[in-house]
């Protein structure tokens, strides 16, 4: 980044001998904030995409904790179904118990299911976000170049495909602030 910075400080001091270049340096400092703000924008929503993954992740874990315990209740209620045991009410109370708790952790399954869902979801969602924030990056940046090629040919044919990829980028990266 600070050969980037020297970079645009050379162009500028170059800019600045040639007026009709006074354009091009600006838009070229402009470019530069733009392409800053989008990374920035872009790791953010990243970081957002692997703490909901990991969300999803820990509550799948969950579930499956839970669904191992209820399906250990259901074979303990087989077991007791199987074999004959000498207090038959107690043996009923005792399946009646299990019973319960197998129902229970069935609720609480589907709860977890929905979180994890949901979670997944919220990752697709970061990740549209961070591909359009990533494109519009690496479209500003490209018009970046493009545009200090101005500064080396004196064309401003360059200078106008910059400005079109710079403008392709932030349109793109704002529709990443859209994305929900």
């Amino acid at each position: 980044m600070a050969e980037e910075i020297q970079e645009l400080q050379e162009n500028a001091e170059h800019g600045a001998h040639e007026p009709s270049l006074a354009p091009v340096t600006l838009t070229m400092a402009v470019l530069a904030v733009l392409v800053a703000a989008t990374g920035l924008m872009g790791h953010r929503a990243h970081t957002e995409e692997l703490l909901h993954q990991t969300k999803a992740t820990d509550q799948w874990a969950y579930y499956q904790a839970k669904d191992i315990r209820r399906r250990n209740y259901e074979l303990f209620i087989d077991e007791l179904s199987v074999f004959t045991l000498q207090n038959s009410e107690a043996t009923q109370k005792v399946k009646e118990k299990y019973a319960k708790e197998i129902e229970r952790y069935r609720g609480e399954e589907k709860e977890i299911q929905a979180e994890a869902r949901s979670a997944e979801n919220e990752v697709l969602v970061e990740q549209r976000r961070a591909n359009r924030f990533d494109l519009g990056e690496v479209l500003l940046e490209a018009a970046l170049v493009i545009c200090s090629i101005t500064l080396l040919t004196r064309k401003k044919a360059f200078w106008y495909f910059g400005l079109l990829l710079g403008t392709t980028g932030v349109v793109i990266a704002a529709t990443g602030l859209l994305v929900h």
